[in-house]
């Protein structure tokens, strides 16, 4: 499928997520159709005692599919990214996570949300995380720069899903980890790929 979008497509689907993250920015409730915030955060498992920490505020924030911590450890004094951090709040559990002798770098396409973000972490007391807007298709970190790479309900948005998962490797230290949670089609692709392109993000 990657191979039959153009660079027309790729521009509605990027205007067409933008739009919908430009809103979830402001109020990330009611976008969707699951738990979010705090309700979201303890249905699915987080770190009790790093999700009790985070302010009001910042929990509300969480509009995440899946827990990517389910996967493994984040050890202490780790180097994490955070592919489409959104509003922060992977991240900021994430350094809560590695310490402050770890670090945690947050990407995201969509401003608003890393305005978001950056107001959320202002609210904490963290020092090790940093916010950047940047495409996932082309990171500019030396390869084997992070011991752990999450994204939560990101990729599924992706158009170029090969790319960015080639990128998302290069970055990785050998022995390092893909922490993914995300959505997945089950079952035949029903709609034409218009169709697939005008709700893309939906």
């Amino acid at each position: 499928m990657e191979e039959q979008l153009s660079h027309e497509d790729n521009k509605r689907i990027q205007d067409g997520i933008r739009e919908k993250y430009l809103k979830v920015a402001v109020d990330p409730e009611g976008h969707f159709r699951y738990p979010t915030g705090r309700a979201g955060l303890e249905m699915l498992g987080y770190p009790v005692g790093p999700v009790k920490e985070l302010p009001e505020s910042v929990a509300s924030s969480y509009c995440g599919v899946g827990n990517p911590f389910f996967l493994g450890e984040i050890k202490e004094g780790s180097a994490v990214l955070d592919v489409g951090c959104g509003a922060g709040v992977d991240a900021i559990l994430a350094a809560k996570l590695v310490g402050p002798s770890g670090r945690v770098v947050g990407i995201d396409l969509v401003s608003e949300m890393l305005d978001r973000a950056q107001k959320n972490l202002q609210l904490t007391e963290l020092q090790n995380v940093s916010f950047i807007e940047a495409s996932s298709e082309k990171l500019d970190f030396p390869d084997e720069t992070f011991d752990a790479v999450i994204s939560n309900g990101v990729f599924n948005l992706l158009p170029n899903k090969r790319r960015c998962l080639a990128e998302a490797f290069r970055l990785l230290k050998p022995g390092g980890r893909l922490m993914i949670a995300d959505q997945v089609l089950v079952g035949e692709v029903q709609k034409s790929l218009a169709a697939r392109i005008d709700t893309w993000f939906q």
